[in-house]
């Protein structure tokens, strides 16, 4: 299904395309630049032009939830701003700053006392969220605020009505649960009760609701992981990790999930080895295998970045297979960890959607 002829030309002569980000049944989403008034500025497109028939209406009923939440909240400085909105598109703004399960702001009080009062700005404003439980839609800004993201599944009122309240409520609880992950000796007594009493409506959810909502997303969509691998990610990935771990010359692999325009999603798999020539036969070795497809790419490198527990920081790795380049240096810790992501960078594989976002990128 194509955009409106209005909504195409409009973005034919203001939207300049640029790294893909997301790819579903509900919309296509990506980072560009969108042309301002004042000026070019960065931007997030959502559009709804290659939505399959069977799921047009509710990605349109999201589409249109999210249009209107944007713009009551668009002078709140919680979330994006709306830049633009057309019938089956809309531009929002790009907030420097990448998601709380990347980010993992372990102990970080401040942050989470900027996301309380984000979600005042917004109840205030008669707006609430709805989707707050899934860390992906809350973002650590580059100035260590809180900021929200993702308001398909948002409702407007008029009046805090007793819906309104219960879903305010609900909000917070799910911000709180956040807040016990990462800093739970800052949880105050009462944000303790609050986590301790779901509202009647949620613990109603939970036992109907959400069975049913996961049996859709998870059967139908293919919506298994908070990263948007679906399956290929949760099923594949691991099957793929344990072959080539297999392999001699290999000592560790991390597989990360990515968006791409051919096949909606993307596996990348990095190699720690000392061989670059091996990635062609891990590849022929995986495929002959046939227990799953083998990973879009494939990068060899001397060493994973790694956590102060020894895991791989699939974050960082996840960054850099879709091209947000720019959002790994605060990340980084260290001088070291400059160089060492200067060695991965020099030799990544994923180059069909790029966009000039390395500005920031430490030099070599």
């Amino acid at each position: 299904m194509s955009l409106p002829k209005d909504d195409a030309a409009e973005l034919a002569a203001r939207w300049r395309d640029g790294v893909l980000l997301k790819r579903d049944v509900f919309s296509i989403v990506e980072r560009g630049r969108f042309r301002t008034d004042a000026g070019e500025v960065d931007g997030v497109l959502r559009r709804l032009d290659e939505v399959p028939w069977w799921s047009w209406g509710l990605a349109l009923h999201l589409f249109s939830r999210e249009r209107d939440a944007l713009y009551r909240a668009r002078e709140l400085d919680v979330g994006p701003k709306l830049l633009w909105a057309g019938k089956r598109a809309l531009v929002r703004g790009f907030i420097d700053g990448v998601a709380l399960h990347l980010a993992k702001p372990h102990g970080d009080v401040a942050y989470f006392r900027s996301a309380r009062q984000a979600l005042h700005r917004l109840h205030r404003a008669g707006i609430c969220h709805n989707d707050l439980a899934k860390e992906q839609n809350w973002l650590v800004g580059r100035d260590g605020r809180a900021y929200l993201t993702d308001f398909q599944l948002a409702a407007c009122f008029s009046r805090r009505s007793r819906l309104f309240r219960i879903m305010a409520y609900e909000d917070i609880r799910h911000m709180l649960k956040h807040k016990r992950s990462y800093a739970p000796e800052a949880l105050t007594p009462k944000e303790r009760n609050i986590l301790a009493r779901k509202s009647v409506v949620a613990s109603v959810w939970l036992k109907t609701g959400k069975k049913v909502y996961q049996a859709i997303t998870r059967g139908l969509f293919n919506f298994r992981d908070r990263e948007g691998g679906g399956r290929r990610l949760v099923n594949d990935a691991p099957v793929l990790a344990e072959l080539i771990r297999k392999n001699p010359a290999v000592r560790d692999t991390a597989i990360v999930a990515f968006a791409d325009r051919r096949t909606g999603v993307g596996l990348y798999a990095f190699v720690e080895a000392d061989q670059v020539a091996l990635e062609k036969q891990l590849h022929d070795e995986l495929a002959a295998a046939k227990r799953a497809k083998p990973p879009e790419h494939i990068q060899v490198v001397h060493a994973l970045p790694r956590d102060a527990a020894g895991q791989p920081r699939t974050e960082i790795l996840q960054l850099v297979a879709m091209n947000q380049l720019d959002l790994i240096e605060p990340m980084m810790r260290s001088e070291q960890d400059r160089a060492f992501l200067r060695d991965i960078l020099d030799s990544r594989k994923n180059l069909r959607d790029r966009f000039n976002f390395e500005a920031d990128l430490p030099s070599g």
